[in-house]
């Protein structure tokens, strides 16, 4: 009988050891994570409980993950509350709920004479008070038309910046008109992809013109300049030395500022590879390295190390640069992609602060050859003037995340574009011809005029373009006799183009 009892335990132990084997056995889970309204939810964190296993949803809000049967998700996106799911099949669909709560308890960063970052109570949206609104935009007076006769040169810097659409785009869906100086033409046109032709051979960039009707003014005429520069395929670009260098003080505190920070980089360190490498710098009263350069195949740990950053105390920016290419510069790949990406709000007030200020310390800075990518965040404090400054004087580009879609088309839809310089100090120079034109001027680029004799000046700073932009100018053109002498044809317009030497053709 004893026998028969050991048999049956023995028999009743292996039964319990294969079904535990089978809860343990790895599985391929699959779904979508949409939000109320059925829309997916872009870059949205999905892990594994109590692991380190994790992944993000992508433009469909759709994501996969291996992980075991009666193992636990947990969903969590910026805005929405956080859902736990147990795993019991192969399929799961995930609806997150707006977090309403955490909307109305957030805390609005004001203002005093003595303290940058006093915390004001507000039980209302997570907007700035219009009473309270420190915003800073750099004057921009448009440009007047010219004459062809007495200047038929037309010079400025190309710009593949887009900041002011997303901008505009969140004033907007706040019900709001955004200030005029906050609107740069030229950054609501590049906004848009144009279907321009690739460059050929060893061109970085490829130049066409179209002359069309112009819209607001029938007896007008209106020239447009498309420049397209070449595309690198993913596994074809250089290794890159990247350091993230993140404001964490006071003035980013909240969803839409650090929190939205956190989820943007993580959909940029998807797109690492093992030659990659990443530091992070952070600064609020003082500067600090929170993370030493590390491999991008060491994902998970770059995503704990952005989880760690919280928000509080003032702003010493100017510290956080110079920490940030000191990195930079001991990480340097020779022929690679070195490269700062700061994220802040541009609340710059301790140490190096003021517009002037920060320009002489970047123009300094960029000669090391480490680029500046400038990804703005923040609503009614943004310091959109010291931002714009950074990204021109700092070899780089300057974007303006609202939220996760915007993060996503900069970071991921256009990560070639936003990381990778293939055309250093693009200029251009139109020239007009009097006997057709009678006038012109130039839509946009007031920030970016140059004078005709910097066109052959090496020395003169100008745009890049990364791999696949494209930059678009418009003029418009008064035409000699106005009715018909001008016969609208390219060949009426020479143009050229120039880039630096080191990266001409």
């Amino acid at each position: 009988m004893k026998r028969i009892i050991r048999k049956l335990s023995l028999f009743v132990i292996c039964m319990l050891a294969s079904v535990n084997g089978m809860l343990a056995q790895s599985t391929l889970v699959k779904g979508q994570v949409t939000d109320d309204q059925n829309h997916p939810l872009i870059g949205c964190n999905v892990v594994v409980k109590g692991s380190s296993n994790g992944t993000l949803t992508d433009l469909d809000g759709k994501y996969s993950i291996t992980t075991s049967l009666n193992s636990t998700l947990v969903f969590s996106y910026v805005g929405f509350q956080t859902q736990e799911i147990k795993v019991t099949g192969n399929i799961l669909n995930v609806q997150l709920k707006a977090d309403v709560q955490t909307l109305e308890e957030v805390a609005v960063v004001g203002y005093s004479t003595r303290h940058k970052s006093q915390i004001v109570a507000a039980s209302m949206s997570i907007n700035y008070s219009p009473h309270i609104n420190t915003e800073e935009y750099k004057s921009i007076s448009e440009n007047r038309f010219k004459t062809a006769a007495e200047d038929p040169l037309s010079t400025f810097s190309i710009d593949v910046d887009a900041a002011s659409y997303s901008n505009m785009r969140r004033f907007i869906n706040q019900g709001q008109l955004p200030s005029a100086d906050a609107i740069r033409t030229e950054e609501l046109i590049n906004y848009f992809s144009y279907d321009y032709q690739l460059p050929k051979g060893k061109d970085p960039v490829k130049i066409s013109a179209e002359v069309g009707n112009c819209p607001w003014n029938e007896k007008h005429r209106l020239v447009q300049i498309g420049l397209k520069a070449k595309e690198i395929a993913d596994e074809n670009m250089p290794a890159s030395n990247l350091v993230f260098l993140i404001d964490v003080s006071g003035s980013m505190y909240g969803p839409t500022r650090l929190e939205l920070v956190k989820s943007s980089l993580k959909l940029l360190i998807n797109n690492l590879r093992e030659k990659d490498r990443v530091a992070i710098v952070v600064y609020s009263g003082s500067a600090g390295e929170v993370l030493p350069s590390t491999s991008g195949s060491d994902k998970q740990k770059i995503r704990e190390a952005l989880d760690k950053l919280t928000a509080g105390g003032s702003t010493a920016g100017g510290a956080g640069i110079k920490l940030a290419y000191s990195i930079a510069r001991k990480n340097f790949i020779k022929n690679g992609n070195n490269r700062i990406i700061l994220c802040s709000d541009g609340d710059f007030n301790v140490g190096v602060s003021s517009t002037d200020g920060l320009e002489k310390l970047i123009e300094e800075e960029r000669k090391s050859g480490v680029f500046l990518t400038v990804l703005g965040y923040g609503m009614g404090n943004y310091k959109d003037n010291r931002m714009q400054t950074l990204a021109e004087k700092g070899n780089g580009n300057h974007a303006y995340i609202d939220n996760m879609q915007e993060a996503n088309k900069v970071l991921v839809q256009e990560f070639g574009g936003t990381i990778y310089t293939v055309a250093k100090d693009v200029k251009l120079q139109i020239e007009f011809n009097p006997a057709h034109v009678q006038a012109y001027r130039l839509i946009g680029y007031e920030s970016r005029l140059l004078n005709k004799e910097d066109f052959n000046d090496d020395t003169k700073d100008a745009g890049e373009m990364g791999a696949g932009h494209t930059v678009t100018a418009f003029y418009e053109v008064i035409p000699v006799g106005v009715e018909s002498s001008f016969t609208g044809r390219v060949d009426d317009l020479k143009y050229q183009k120039k880039t630096n030497k080191k990266n001409s053709t």
